[in-house]
């Protein structure tokens, strides 16, 4: 059978030596690099992602999309996010809607705040469409080590083709139609493994960063099931799963920026690491805080994320905001910029008492928006007496 993988950065090439695996399978990787191409043809390896790695023979390179996808299959799109739009207009002259697509980037669109699935489905008009998320790097699924992915599917046909394809006595795939919930978690635990990085950085424990994740997970339950999806899909190998292994180790792109704006206030260090480096989270960070934002949906973790890398803030707010955050439970993450009863204290611009169900509760506001009129409207970030 012939497949399609578009992209050839790491996991896209450790998906395709996965898919290689199953020796009816022809593979052809596309790559927008004419140089890598050139090297292939002399070594049959792709140094520039893995030193000295030996490709199997069933796998092939072009840089031709028409070649790519002639007598395809199965498409998978390996891309970084940010390319997803532009390589399914250049594919579309060459595609046929009955073909499955299987999307493993990781974010949304930043412009329209778009997920994947949507946009490539509208882009090539097709409605077979599959999202892969789960807890694995690359380096591990090529040196044949034991994961487990989730595959959500938009019909059975679709899921079914890409498992009996990719799944391997080494690869363990569980499926679900939770388009929405798989590609919230594969999106946002990048956004939070930054942080992981950012609280690591500041010289914490693990203790802390475990803090971090049990609550976000919390947060991440709440925007799946606001957004539409299935809250049980955190419990996944896309949701719990990779949140854990983003969230802990040096191998992620995400924990080590993080690590970085923790550690030091050099912006050099910084801009230099986000130019030579993909970093998934930093890039869906303010897609995912406008995407909640336009929803009405309170997603604080994610707002104090984004203040402290996007505006600058201190990074220590992050864990006072952990140890002194009043939510519980994400039934309890009520959107917190919609209030009753608001009394202002003059004598305190920032303090506020309201009653939510009877409830009298008292809070302090860091940053409180006015209206025109001078009306409180919704508080950013907060701290409770």
């Amino acid at each position: 059978m012939k497949v399609t993988m578009l992209g050839t950065g790491a996991y896209g090439l450790a998906l395709s030596i996965s898919l290689a695996k199953n020796k009816g399978n022809e593979i052809t990787m596309w790559t927008e690099r004419p140089g890598l191409l050139e090297d292939f043809k002399q070594t049959h390896r792709i140094d520039k992602v893995f030193e000295g790695l030996e490709i199997p023979e069933n796998i092939s390179l072009t840089t031709s999309f028409e070649e790519a996808l002639k007598d395809s299959n199965l498409i998978f799109i390996g891309c970084a996010a940010k390319y997803v739009e532009s390589v399914c207009k250049s594919i579309k002259p060459y595609y046929n809607n009955s073909i499955p697509i299987c999307i493993a980037s990781k974010g949304i669109e930043d412009q329209t705040c778009s997920f994947l699935s949507d946009l490539v489905g509208k882009t090539l008009n097709t409605p077979n469409i599959a999202v892969l998320s789960g807890p694995t790097f690359a380096i591990d699924i090529v040196n044949g080590d034991p994961i487990a992915l989730t595959l959500a599917g938009s019909n059975f046909r679709t899921t079914n083709l890409i498992e009996n394809n990719l799944a391997c006595d080494k690869l363990k795939l569980r499926t679900t139609n939770d388009l929405i919930g798989v590609q919230v978690c594969g999106s946002v635990k990048n956004i939070i493994a930054i942080a992981s990085g950012m609280v690591k950085g500041l010289g914490y424990s693990e203790s802390t960063i475990s803090f971090l994740i049990n609550e976000s997970l919390l947060e991440i339950r709440y925007l799946i099931d606001k957004l539409g999806g299935d809250k049980k899909t955190i419990l996944s190998y896309a949701g719990v799963g990779d949140l854990i292994l983003t969230c802990t180790s040096t191998k992620s792109r995400n924990y080590s920026f993080g690590y970085l704006v923790g550690s030091t206030k050099d912006e050099a260090k910084k801009n230099e690491y986000l130019s030579k480096t993909t970093v998934e989270g930093y890039y869906a960070l303010s897609s995912f805080y406008k995407l909640a934002h336009d929803n009405n949906i309170s997603v604080p973790i994610i707002d104090i994320i984004h203040d402290i890398i996007i505006d600058g803030d201190d990074p220590n707010k992050l864990t006072k905001y952990l140890v002194e955050k009043v939510h519980n439970t994400d039934e309890d993450l009520k959107d917190y910029h919609k209030l009753s009863t608001i009394n202002k204290d003059n004598s305190n611009p920032y303090y506020y008492s309201y009653t939510v169900q009877d409830t009298p509760l008292e809070f302090s506001y860091t940053d409180v928006i006015l209206d025109a009129n001078n009306n409180f409207q919704r508080a950013k970030k907060k701290n409770s007496f």
